[in-house]
């Protein structure tokens, strides 16, 4: 896994040294996710410098060495990712031919040599990894930059003056010398909406992210962005030819595609491991990996203290089942807490899915003994395990007929009651309610369940159920109200119900823009490689032809992956309900965190630093330190930009290199 930048400066001109010192100090920021090795490359003649930094995951020679030339010198990468598929792509490279001069066994020549032999757009097809790239062309002086099916690596591009900047990190482009974006209040309101900022947006004007299954191609100042893969596309295709066959046989079939998309993502040169959560998704990983390997595979979990966020109890358990290597880590809020001063610095812009700290915490504990950890995100969207999608679609059936007027009346009653009070009265019903009820954060998701009763149809019920602040605008400050990206409904497959509805748009949306990025970012920081084998898309395409029954059934989700883990896991060992991957910020933000999200949340400072509405956010502290609203999240999402934008006012231009400010004088 590495990290890479570079720029084109419209102007020309500039010297060989002088463009390699930009692209080198651009791409030195990224050291982090690429700590093993370093290369520059620039051509004058145009005015193109490329930077990349190593982690050495295959081939740890100097045969993988970026930037790197194809076999004729006409293209040059720099690349982050890892392409699983790459002997079966070089068996084909070399049936086609023979000849083609491999130096060693990195993916990147193999892709090199694809785009010689097959085009890139062609190659991209073909291409079965998780990938970002930025190629120059030198024959015909077009940059092409790609990204994955899903986006589970990041790229950014935009402009800074007349230089147009990319890079794997918003921090490799502020430290071009050029770069002086202000900040986005749109793109802030979005943020405030979906807790993280979604693809093409980014926090700075002119600048963005490329969204996932594109290629950008340059040239001479202009660019165009085309799609080479939709899932869209992928859902229709296997709606129109489903899954015929018995539950048995699909159980087989699920079985072999996980378990090659599993032994595909265990190839590497260094040591290999997984997170293991104990839930359904984890575990069954963790068990394919064990069936393919005569070794204990190394298991990595995080436990808390409280009760309800502690999952390393489970994964104790699976990894004795299945004779594990496990390794765990039990956590105090302090210790948890004092990473959150970190997180500006490793997510580049503001993003508040409070799950970011265990995941960056697991990724350190698990960095101290692997170099690459599988992980099961993505099972949740692609088989249908979010609560919201069992009981959305029965919630709208249920109260789509009530009047507005009615709903409204119940949606005030349930608010009047706060969310503490609820939490008090479901700890006393909690010994007879059924196994399925007992969730954590009753009073929270009795409150939202309020909001949801104000949905005017089930596309607004989805909005609703994805957004933290439903309009943003109020509070953001200059901000113009935009409607959410996923409302463009011509770019929907046709769906018969708000159960695969709403998993297409938490797979565009959700999985991208949100989870993706708390992984990238955590493992980078940690300098660990994570791989998803869920987001292979052959597993993805095979999920979609599935009757929706397979995924969800009996208000229970994930039903055709539990059928899989039974067979190696027995069904007692695993079966709890559903917990997700969280703190407990509520809890936090009314005790060891309180003075420093008040002193982020006063008043006066935000009416000095003119972003947000103060008495709407402090209206919102008051309440949920009363324990009348459940507002952990939304104020969450305040106090990551605010942490923000603390950390990029102490990040001045007297930090950047000397040498790098008079390049570009």
């Amino acid at each position: 896994m590495c990290g890479f930048a570079g720029y084109i400066d419209a102007r020309c001109g500039t010297e060989k040294a002088a463009l390699e010192a930009v692209a080198e100090h651009m791409a030195i920021v990224l050291r982090h996710r690429g700590p093993d090795d370093h290369g520059v490359w620039a051509d004058p003649r145009v005015g193109v410098a490329l930077g990349h930094c190593r982690l050495s995951i295959l081939d740890l020679s100097t045969a993988g060495h970026q930037p790197m030339f194809s076999p004729t010198g006409r293209f040059i990468i720099v690349y982050n990712g890892e392409i699983y598929n790459c002997e079966e792509l070089r068996r084909d490279l070399l049936s086609e031919n023979p000849n083609l001069p491999f130096r060693g066994h990195s993916d990147t020549e193999v892709m090199l040599a694809a785009f010689e032999l097959w085009g890139v757009e062609a190659s991209l097809e073909r291409l079965n990894g998780m990938f970002a790239f930025a190629l120059w062309d030198q024959r015909d002086r077009i940059l092409f930059l790609a990204r994955d099916r899903f986006g589970e690596k990041p790229l950014y591009y935009g402009w800074a003056g007349q230089n147009f900047l990319f890079g794997s990190e918003l921090k490799a482009l502020c430290a071009h010398w050029a770069f002086d974006a202000g900040i986005n209040r749109d793109a802030l309101a979005v943020y405030l909406r979906f807790n993280c900022i979604p693809s093409p947006y980014s926090v700075y004007h002119n600048i963005y992210k490329l969204p996932p299954a594109s290629l950008l191609r340059y040239s001479a100042g202009e660019f165009k962005i085309k799609a080479y893969w939709s899932l869209r596309a992928c859902v229709q295709q296997a709606i129109s030819k489903p899954f015929c066959g018995s539950v048995e046989s699909a159980c087989d079939e699920l079985d072999r595609l996980l378990r090659d998309a599993v032994k595909l993502r265990m190839h590497a040169d260094v040591p290999f491991g997984a997170f293991l959560s104990g839930g359904i998704d984890s575990s069954v990983l963790v068990a394919l990996m064990q069936a393919q390997t005569a070794r204990p595979v190394r298991t990595f979990s995080i436990g808390f203290h409280e009760p309800a966020y502690d999952e390393a109890r489970d994964a104790r358990a699976i990894a004795r089942h299945l004779g594990t290597d496990h390794t765990e880590l039990y956590v105090t809020s302090d210790q948890a807490i004092d990473v959150v001063s970190s997180l500006p610095e490793i997510y580049d812009e503001p993003f508040a899915d409070s799950s970011q700290i265990p995941t960056l915490l697991v990724s350190q504990l698990t960095r101290r003994h692997v170099t690459v950890s599988l992980s099961g995100d993505g099972g949740d969207e692609i088989f249908g395990g979010y609560n919201r999608y069992t009981w959305g679609g029965r919630l709208w059936n249920g109260f789509a007929h009530l009047p507005h007027s009615l709903r409204r009346v119940l949606a005030v009653g349930i608010s009047a009651i706060g969310p503490q009070a609820w939490d008090a009265a479901y700890d006393h019903a909690r010994p007879v309610l059924p196994k399925n009820w007992r969730q954590r954060m009753p009073g929270y998701k009795l409150h939202k369940l309020a909001d949801l009763l104000r949905s005017s149809d089930p596309v607004n019920l989805y909005a609703r159920m994805a957004s933290h602040w439903f309009n943003p605008e109020s509070v953001v400050l200059g901000a113009e109200a935009r409607p959410p990206l996923y409302i463009v409904d011509d770019q929907w497959p046709a769906l018969p119900n708000f159960e695969q509805l709403a998993m297409f748009l938490d797979t565009i949306t959700y999985l991208p823009n949100d989870i993706l990025v708390k992984l990238d970012r955590a493992t980078m920081a940690a300098s660990l490689e994570g791989r998803i084998p869920y987001l292979d898309h052959r597993v993805v395409e095979f999920a979609w032809s599935l009757p929706q029954a397979m995924k969800v059934r009996a208000n229970e989700g994930k039903w055709i992956l539990r059928q899989v883990l039974y067979r190696y896991v027995p069904q007692q060992v695993v079966e709890r309900p559903k917990m997700g991957f969280g703190i407990p910020l509520a809890s936090w933000l009314r005790g060891p965190i309180r003075d420093w999200a008040e002193a982020l949340l006063d008043p006066c400072r935000l009416r000095q630093e003119g972003f947000f509405n103060p008495e709407a956010v402090h209206q919102k502290w008051v309440d949920h330190l009363s324990g009348r609203g459940a507002w952990q999240y939304h104020l969450w999402d305040i106090l990551m930009f605010q942490l923000w934008l603390e950390h990029r006012k102490s990040v001045t231009r007297t930090e950047q290199s000397p040498e790098a400010v008079r390049v570009g004088a």
